[in-house]
């Protein structure tokens, strides 16, 4: 009898056994071996040769007789932040996956977006998660009410897929990937391959009908998207929701992006009638400051939109033999080396200091900009002085202590001009009446803090 050239492949993390287990030495997996063909097998490379054999070429036309879409063909969400997000709206025939923590609002978001597009257009809503009162309940909150918008209930990836085939919808939102199944596949939802394939047949059906789907994935504890890297490369936007779910700012950010930029961001806040857009965040976010030591103004920005916001510091003597370093809304890595910084070439001891960063409004800031701000905060906050309330700051500190230009200051400057500041603490590359220039970072401490 021929030799049998059968392998287990893991679901979450792909390890190979020759015999299957009940449990994956790599990962710690339970019951996530699933069986296929070895890819040496001579089954295997005798199939590799009959579709060599079975091919045929490929027709092929001039690049400049290619259709493209139409910027017509693409659909408002009504938020006009987040359709610049999306580069203009939702284009026809794309699929965009949207990830977040559980309870940020991806269902209330995706909800208001189809009850403005359903206005003209034909949505189909399908939920995996939640039961038809639960979405009825959220559509009358939000005002969902058009008779273009459907409901349909099902974790069958092979039935939403024949659905969007028929092309009846402009538009279908999926909620979640990660429910889904494959009738031909037998492992649990969420799996490697489940989420994967039904991903790939998704897709397909999509391009095929032209018409726009939205995804909803979800996140591990570390905030990634969960499941395989794979589906991240198959689809055509991939949308990030963070911020905290119980108050702050929530940010729309895409990570990729096939019809536009990835620099852009949407501000969202939530309220009663459900998410709204922050016209002017730089204000709400400075409207309870108090002017003490350890308090700052970053100029900061968000994808290509300036924001002025608060940054504080707390400098307390640590009571064990370790001092503590814990940061809010900023990166802990980025905020020890600073320190090191500061130590290193600054007159500052902070060895024997617990030290505290907290970025208001729940931001989680990205720009390289803010580390003049932070350094300045924990100056001001270890000597126990306020700098004047006419300053923002932005500048990148490097490990010299010099201090280095910043992204688009001119942006900044605008900003912090238009909320009624009068200078700017900022690199001397920057060439503006309103600049303060530095070019390290001990002479201003020397000149701004320790005076």
């Amino acid at each position: 009898m021929a030799k049998s050239h059968i392998q287990y492949s893991c679901q979450q993390c792909g390890a190979i056994y020759k015999n299957w287990t009940g449990r994956c030495n790599k990962c710690g997996a339970w019951s996530s071996l699933i069986q296929q063909f070895d890819e040496n097998s001579r089954e295997e490379k005798s199939a590799i040769g009959r579709s060599q054999m079975s091919g045929k070429p490929l027709d092929f036309v001039s690049i400049n007789d290619l259709e493209v879409s139409s910027e017509k063909d693409r659909l408002s969400t009504g938020f006009h932040d987040l359709d610049t997000v999306l580069g203009g709206g939702i284009l026809l025939g794309s699929v965009a996956l949207l990830a977040g923590q559980p309870g940020i609002g991806k269902s209330t978001l995706l909800m208001q977006i189809c009850a403005t597009i359903a206005n003209g257009h034909k949505v189909l809503y399908i939920s995996g998660e939640e039961s038809a009162g639960q979405i009825k309940l959220r559509a009358i909150r939000l005002g969902a009410d058009s008779d273009n918008l459907k409901f349909a209930s099902s974790t069958s990836a092979n039935d939403i897929a024949k659905t969007i085939e028929e092309g009846e919808f402009d538009l279908v939102i999926v909620d979640s990937i990660q429910t889904l199944t494959i009738a031909e596949i037998a492992s649990a939802p969420g799996g490697v391959s489940q989420v994967t394939n039904c991903g790939n047949l998704i897709i397909r059906a999509a391009k095929l009908s032209d018409t726009a789907v939205i995804i909803v994935g979800h996140v591990t504890k570390e905030g990634t998207l969960a499941g395989p890297k794979v589906l991240e490369h198959l689809v055509d936007i991939v949308l990030n929701f963070e911020g905290d779910r119980y108050g702050g700012f929530k940010i729309i950010r895409a990570i990729k992006n096939r019809f536009g930029s990835t620099t852009e961001a949407a501000i969202f806040e939530m309220n009663q009638s459900g998410l709204a857009e922050v016209e002017n965040p730089s204000a709400a976010l400075l409207a309870e400051r108090q002017n003490t030591d350890g308090s700052i103004i970053l100029a900061t920005l968000e994808g290509t939109r300036p924001i002025l916001v608060e940054i504080q510091a707390l400098v307390t003597p640590t009571n064990f033999g370790y001092p503590k370093r814990t940061a809010s809304g900023f990166d802990l890595n980025r905020l020890n080396l600073l320190i090191a910084v500061i130590e290193r070439r600054t007159k500052l001891k902070l060895n024997d200091k617990d030290v505290f960063i907290n970025v208001v409004g729940g931001l989680k800031l990205q720009d390289s900009a803010a580390d003049l701000a932070v350094c300045l905060a924990i100056a001001s906050a270890v000597a126990g002085r306020k700098l004047s309330e006419d300053f923002v700051v932005f500048g990148e500190v490097g490990l010299g202590g010099e201090v280095r230009s910043a992204f688009r200051p001119d942006q900044r400057i605008a900003e912090a001009k238009k909320l009624g500041f009068a200078h700017a603490i900022a690199p001397a590359t920057v060439k503006d009446k309103f600049v303060v220039p530095v070019k390290d970072l001990r002479t201003t401490l020397i000149d701004y803090v320790n005076e």
